[in-house]
């Protein structure tokens, strides 16, 4: 071999590989070593051996000027082309890329350019081509061929497949990890691959050339930086470390005018590139990337563990199981080691693989259950392991202005998804919730709002998760500004000028005043009062009024002004008290559906805006919508129940009311349309309301027997959403009632409850709401002294405590 340069054909991210490569480099010390790899990072490999850099990791290149034409070089601590790198690094030996530059995969395709057929090219236009198994497709991989390619493609994304099968194996992964990954070392580091590099060249062999396989470019140009190394330093002091896939192609003798000529004329665009922090998930074929393996974890596994692995992946899932709560013991470990040793000697394999340690996990440690060893799977055998790059790898400004925030913020990016709670009360979570929401602006969602049990105005919850896309989100958002509050400030604006409707508008003034950019304020309400001013769409105003709102009604907690979006809100409101009862006429059920959503968004938003004059206005216009026939039954139910909430109802003219929607001369869909309105705020006012709950009754006891299957979906629907002891409530009411018997109806009271409100007792418990509700709560001040306990009057005479 030392006349030759040294191939060492491998396969990406496998363990087995890349103990082979180090022997290999340690046995041959050569003095340059050549990397599968985009030779743009030839700058920034020696970033490699800094020791703040912590596999897995990645390459990232994306064009200059569309970072979202982007790909990926992942690389992990089991990685053959890592390990060469950092045997290199240690060793004081010159590493070099010498796959095509990203210049040229991530180039758009032209056709009409010479040798533009065979140039690589991203699947899609401004997608990830790497990662989606595209420009940049890693060989030698296992993906599963699709049986609709032709079958020079299925041999090139599947050679392991056509090795085990000439081997005698129905399963690629299995074969391979017997063969390569369970190796033990012998006296020649070089044999394995000598024999890789035998059964590929007769696999390359027997498959039909194609003249358009943009492997041929790729390949054209690793033997020309092949040649150079070779001129430099020797043949024999040349190592190459690519898929196993190319070596018999850079064995191939061809001449420089042809290689020159598959590169001649391909297209090219300028490109940046730096160093990732990449997941151990990210690296999984679930995620699309072409050479994704399914067992990250425990392929690190076998790597790192120097001896006895089966047994130390068995303490491992141990030590997992009993943090969730399993009773493991040591004896567990022993038997499933046990276990999964018998297994493979009884399938002739030479050590316990991953099949052999999942059955004895199932078996031994989860008693046969799949719960638990799904979650073994999930931690362990994937794993959410992040790694993490220096500060001085390059990076877009936008990029290091975010690791300064995350830092001081105490932010740290983590693959696995965490919760957060944030005080706006306190200035470092203020500043977080800032940050959160000037990356959502941005499109860089690393975190998503997620709903919690309070509803205090200064708490906000999140759910966090770094994924390595966001670096390429990260870059692309470097075109807006240097600093994430700039960029977000740039973005608002642009956004507000390219927004189609008043929701969109609104929607973004929140998210501005969320994110404390007031200086993008006053471009995005200058657009949310022009498009106000000219919509007409009642349906639109009603869904652009409750971000409006809250925003004007919230903004005080981060110390942001209000009165433009007050001001604004108050018109939105108006419009719609004005133009709602029209709007709501002649719908269908669809559109009564929508109408619905936004007559409640109206209702909730105007009681925030908290001003007498537009909460009459919108009770009139309630008023217009119940007493209307041409508006959907839905609608009406809906509004007569907030005026009965709001108390602006009287009584003779709420029983007026139902009395008509639920006469016989109503048909029973329609009645059923208004009683599902009107319950939509809760079935608890038919346990105090004996009234209603008689009306409701005798109506449904009085629909015949042909239109009850007609009613009964919406009825149930409608007392569907009920809480389960209110729904037991209402069933034991009417049970008691007097007409229950004999399976008529009543409306006459249930014993134990009123059939009006009693006023007197009502009173009664008002001093003490004033005292607990303090200042705010109407006549606390007329109210302030409670009578001594010995003014207190008897149980007999109390309203509160007398019987009801």
């Amino acid at each position: 071999m030392t006349d030759r340069p040294l191939l060492l054909g491998v396969r990406h991210h496998g363990p087995g590989s890349a103990r082979s490569v180090r022997a290999a480099l340690e046995a041959h010390r050569p003095a340059v070593v050549l990397v599968e790899g985009p030779p743009e990072a030839d700058d920034i490999v020696s970033l490699a051996a800094d020791p703040a850099m912590s596999p897995p990791v990645a390459l990232l290149a994306h064009a200059v000027n569309d970072s979202g034409r982007s790909a990926f070089w992942p690389l992990a601590a089991f990685s053959p082309e890592w390990v060469a790198i950092r045997w290199a690094l240690d060793h004081d030996v010159p590493v070099r890329f010498v796959d095509l530059p990203a210049a040229h995969s991530l180039a758009p395709r032209d056709e009409a350019a010479p040798g533009a057929a065979d140039a690589p090219a991203p699947e899609s236009e401004g997608a990830p081509a790497a990662d989606a198994d595209g420009a940049e497709e890693p060989a030698g991989n296992d993906t599963a061929a699709d049986p609709a390619d032709p079958a020079d493609h299925r041999l090139r994304r599947d050679p392991l497949a056509a090795l085990a099968a000439a081997a005698g194996h129905d399963d690629p992964e299995r074969w391979w990890e017997d063969v390569v990954e369970h190796r033990a070392g012998g006296d020649d580091p070089v044999a394995p691959f000598a024999a890789v590099e035998e059964a590929m060249t007769e696999l390359r062999a027997a498959g039909p050339a194609t003249g358009d396989d943009r492997d041929l470019v790729r390949e054209a140009h690793m033997r020309l930086r092949l040649r150079e190394a070779v001129k430099e330093f020797g043949a024999g002091s040349v190592a190459v470390v690519c898929g196993a896939w190319h070596v018999p192609a850079l064995r191939e003798r061809r001449t420089v005018a042809a290689d020159r000529a598959l590169l001649r004329g391909l297209p090219k665009v300028r490109t940046e590139i730096t160093w990732v922090p990449w997941t151990h998930r990210r690296l999984g074929r679930a995620h699309g990337y072409g050479a994704g393996i399914e067992s990250p974890g425990w392929y690190g596994h076998l790597y790192s563990a120097a001896d006895r692995p089966v047994a130390r992946w068995m303490t491992k899932v141990a030590g997992l199981l009993r943090d969730e709560g399993v009773p493991i013991s040591s004896a567990h470990v022993i038997e499933a080691v046990r276990l999964a040793e018998t297994l493979a000697a009884m399938r002739g394999r030479p050590l316990a693989g991953l099949g052999e340690t999942i059955d004895a996990v199932r078996a031994v440690m989860c008693d046969g259950a799949d719960v638990p060893l799904d979650l073994v799977v999930d931690r362990l055998v994937v794993g959410d392991v992040l790694g993490e790059v220096p500060d001085s790898a390059p990076a877009v400004p936008l990029q290091r202005d975010l690791t300064a925030q995350q830092r001081r913020l105490r932010l740290k990016p983590e693959a696995e998804e965490r919760a957060l709670d944030l005080d706006l009360r306190k200035d470092n979570d203020a500043a977080r919730s800032r940050l959160l929401y000037r990356l959502r602006l941005l499109g860089v969602p690393w975190a998503t709002p997620a709903g919690g049990t309070s509803t205090g105005t200064f708490r906000e919850s999140w759910r966090l998760a770094w994924e390595p896309e966001l670096a390429v989100r990260v870059a692309e958002s470097g075109i807006w500004g240097t600093t994430v509050e700039s960029a977000a400030a740039a973005r608002a604006r642009a956004d507000a000028d390219a927004a189609d409707s008043l929701a969109a508008l609104t929607t973004l003034a929140e998210l501005c005043l969320l994110a404390g950019l007031g200086e993008a304020l006053p471009t995005v309400m200058g657009a949310l009062a022009d498009r106000a001013a000219l919509d007409t769409d009642v349906a639109g105003l009603a869904a652009a009024l409750p971000a409006l709102v809250r925003s004007a009604r919230y903004g005080d907690v981060r110390s942001t002004g209000t009165e433009e979006l007050t001001r604004v809100a108050h018109g939105l409101a108006e419009r719609v008290c004005v133009g709602l009862p029209a709007a709501c006429t002649g719908l269908d059920d669809d559109g009564a559906a929508a109408m619905r959503h936004h007559v409640e968004s109206t209702h909730a938003a105007i009681a925030l805006l908290d001003e007498d004059g537009l909460r009459d206005r919108w009770r009139g216009t309630l008023r217009r919508l119940a007493r209307r026939d041409t508006v959907p039954a839905v609608l009406r139910g809906r509004a007569a129940r907030f005026l009965l909430d709001e108390g602006v109802l009287a009584e003779d003219e709420a029983d007026r009311l139902i009395g008509l929607e639920l006469s016989p001369a109503v048909p029973p869909a329609r009645a059923a349309g208004w009683i599902e309105g009107f319950l939509a705020g809760g079935g608890l006012l038919l346990v105090h309301d004996e009234r209603l709950l008689g009306l409701i009754d005798a109506w449904l006891a009085a629909v015949p027997a042909d239109s009850f299957t007609d009613v009964l979906p919406l009825l149930r629907r409608s007392f569907g959403s009920f809480e389960p002891g209110v729904r037991r409530s209402v069933g034991e009411l009417v049970r008691r009632s007097p007409g229950a018997e004999t399976g008529g109806s009543a409306t006459a009271p249930t014993p134990g409850f009123g059939d009006r409100t009693d006023p007197e007792r009502a009173d009664a418990a008002l001093p003490v709401l004033r005292l607990l509700l303090g200042p705010e709560f109407p006549g606390h001040d007329a109210a302030r002294a409670v009578p001594p306990a010995t003014e207190h009057p008897s149980p007999a005479d109390d309203p509160i405590g007398a019987p009801a």
